[in-house]
């Protein structure tokens, strides 16, 4: 069988409903990697859902489901009431410290030592992408591998913070230096994202030739407008999602299938093509 080839003057839309993205999509996919020659990938939850980490919105199982986000994740919920705060993420901690890369995070590693992945932007704030090897991973959103201080600004490693709440649901983690409370280095509702990663996963963006967006549904500003920003410079947009995004519209290719499905497939496709050629 030989596979219609993707033309760039066709934006080849495709959404999933109820049969599976057939090998063209998957073969268009891989080839607008093999062209590229700057890559940048955009992922959200959705990649590490498989993980099983869940996800803010799904109906039923998101972590919106049942609480305000202003109320516990807030920077003004944190300072008001931090043993709340504790207690929302404590089960969300103990799956993020149990949780392994699935074969979409090892697939974007596997891009990235093949040359066709060149920067993760990730709005997560696991460490999945890192434990499946990949190398250059912007953590927008922070990551819970690392507690700050909130008085005297100290950074430290966040393993002993959560190794203490998850043996003890009423502790609250102090500073070891001036006895203030840590918080995960994340950024919560409220809270500016770091200038100067911002700026770097902008750049990223503007000097791309291809944004692939994995597991996003683009709701969340600034990240959400990451693509547009690729797209207003001529770079092509690549989306891998299950749901619908905001900018599915204006995307060359859209693919909607589980990422532990789809990611690999490209990857395996775009890894024969290169040992074709050598």
């Amino acid at each position: 069988m030989e596979w219609p080839k993707w033309r760039p003057d066709r934006p080849f839309h495709r959404f999933r409903d109820e049969a599976s993205p057939g090998p063209e999509l998957y073969q268009a996919a891989s080839q607008l990697l093999l062209e590229s020659r700057s890559t940048v990938v955009l992922t959200g939850a959705g990649i590490s859902t498989p993980s099983g980490i869940p996800d803010f919105r799904s109906p039923g199982s998101g972590l919106w489901e049942y609480v305000d986000p202003m109320d516990v994740a807030s920077i003004w919920g944190f300072r008001s009431d931090p043993a709340r705060f504790y207690r929302w993420i404590r089960p969300l901690a103990a799956k993020m410290q149990a949780a392994q890369p699935n074969p979409a995070h090892l697939a974007l590693a596997q891009l990235e030592e093949l040359g066709l992945v060149h920067t993760i932007v990730t709005q997560n704030i696991d460490d999945l992408h890192s434990q499946a090897g990949s190398q250059r991973v912007l953590h927008l959103h922070g990551q819970t591998q690392q507690a700050v201080c909130l008085e005297c600004g100290l950074e430290q490693p966040a393993q002993e913070l959560w190794e203490t709440l998850l043996q003890d649901e009423d502790a609250l983690p102090h500073c070891p230096e001036c006895a203030g409370l840590l918080k995960p280095d994340v950024v919560l509702f409220g809270e500016a994202l770091p200038p100067a990663l911002l700026a770097e996963a902008q750049q990223a963006a503007l000097s791309c030739d291809l944004m692939v967006v994995a597991g996003s549904s683009l709701e969340v500003m600034p990240a959400a407008d990451l693509p547009l920003l690729a797209k207003r410079r001529g770079a092509r947009l690549l989306i891998l999602n299950l749901g619908q995004t905001l900018a599915d519209s204006r995307a060359d290719l859209v693919i909607r299938e589980d990422l532990a499905i789809s990611l690999p497939a490209i990857a395996a496709l775009c890894a024969q093509a290169l040992d074709q050629t050598s």
